[in-house]
């Protein structure tokens, strides 16, 4: 980690503003600006807790906002500690302590017994843009809080990212939900980790989700979720080229000698657009980029040299062949819709479950055209298994879209994303 102080910037900073807005302090703006409200707020947690009040973000303070960053704390059971009592000490429902640790025999516990005690707080913020780290931690955060999920690795990005996935539910109907194949379109990755948070926590305290039982989908389906396809990409939109990436100098060459990647980078990290390199339409991408002037790497459009060249795409695919999945929404942004065919391959029980599809978001189901019809994942997906799959464009604007939209592609996808997991 790097020390956070008055003055400095960036994602990170961004982070803690949100973790010191969410427990009650007044950070100012989360606009990734270390200011003095923000240091103010910073004085405050520090004193609250013991620390000493300097106002920076060192190793001392980080790792005790790291635990609220993460979810929950680890606590030493003291002798005459009781279960409700540690509970209403963290102001927290005591069955959430009980799902986050399984095995806990509340009857007995043992002094100098360590268990997880969760704060009570959401753990996916969703008010920040939304890196590469944050994901890594609130994966980690979601499997110790919610132990009955599963998770793990789909693969790795060039630069040997992890592909994360989770899976919600233990049911024989797959469905496969993915986020962020392009860069800019980095919102979309949120929005799936909020959603699984959502489920998880309906599921573990027997409540309904907007409608739904997540106990009844929890049986029926399995929901695999990779909600960061391209962390290479994502990262160098929010957090810029570092010197340590061993593609630098031909990055900047291939975004036009800039080091600006926040306003047109779609692509991975050897400027492979990844929703043009499945192997469905591939040559009809390749003649479609030479239309458009497109001859090499760059930062959208390119399709690779040849189908599934990257390995965030390898990943993908052997992801989805070692599945039975029935149905696959690929996210991106913008336009608020649906696209459901490809080459006249979706069946007719696909556009049928696309209109139930748009009815619950209220997006418009359409097909796509251009170059924007070739060579996606919901294509190849199609082409592959001639089974339903979409790509869901969410929130409306210019790329890459406001966080501040957050919770208005929420509120339209979390009918969506639990209606495809049991229709």
């Amino acid at each position: 980690m790097r020390v956070l102080k008055l003055g400095t910037t960036g994602t990170d900073v961004m982070e803690i503003q949100s973790l010191l807005k969410k427990i009650g302090l007044g950070p100012g703006p989360i606009d990734g600006i270390f200011g003095p409200l923000t240091q103010q707020a910073v004085i405050q947690f520090q004193r609250k807790f013991g620390l000493v009040p300097d106002g920076i973000i060192g190793l001392n303070t980080f790792r005790l906002m790291e635990s609220f960053l993460r979810g929950y704390d680890m606590y030493t059971i003291r002798p005459g500690d009781t279960l409700f009592g540690i509970a209403s000490r963290y102001g927290v429902n005591p069955d959430l302590i009980r799902v986050a640790n399984p095995d806990i025999d509340e009857s007995n516990l043992s002094v100098g017994q360590r268990i997880k005690v969760p704060y009570g707080l959401y753990v996916v913020p969703t008010n920040v843009d939304y890196t590469y780290d944050i994901l890594q931690r609130n994966v980690a955060g979601l499997k110790a809080l919610y132990p009955f999920i599963e998770t793990g690795i789909a693969g790795e990005s060039v630069l040997g990212r992890n592909l994360y996935y989770i899976r919600l539910g233990q049911g024989p109907n797959q469905v496969f939900y993915n986020g962020a194949h392009h860069a800019l379109e980095w919102i979309t990755s949120p929005l799936l980790m909020k959603f699984a948070e959502d489920f998880s926590k309906a599921y573990a305290l027997g409540q309904n989700l907007a409608g739904y039982v997540p106990g009844e989908i929890y049986d029926k389906s399995s929901i695999y979720i990779v909600p960061m396809v391209n962390p290479d990409g994502v990262d160098l939109v929010l957090k810029g080229l570092s010197q340590s990436n061993p593609y630098n100098d031909e990055l900047r060459q291939w975004n036009n000698e800039s080091m600006d990647f926040s306003a047109d980078w779609q692509a991975n990290n050897k400027g492979v657009d990844l929703n043009h390199n499945y192997n469905a339409g591939w040559e009809e991408s390749k003649e479609a980029e030479a239309a458009l002037g497109i001859t090499g790497p760059g930062p959208t459009r390119y399709s690779g040299p040849y189908p599934m060249s990257e390995p965030e795409t390898r990943s993908m695919v052997d992801f989805t062949l070692s599945r039975d999945f029935r149905l696959v929404l690929a996210y991106h942004s913008q336009g608020e819709v649906i696209f459901w065919n490809f080459q006249d391959m979706a069946t007719q029980e696909a556009k049928k479950i696309g209109e139930a599809l748009a009815k619950a978001s209220g997006y418009t189901l359409d097909e796509a055209t251009g170059i924007a019809s070739y060579a996606g994942y919901k294509d190849w997906f199609i082409k592959e298994y001639g089974r339903p799959g979409y790509t869901v464009e969410v929130g409306r604007g210019k790329n890459p879209l406001p966080i501040s939209q957050f919770n208005r592609i929420y509120d339209d996808n979390l009918p969506l994303l639990l209606l495809g997991s049991v229709i």
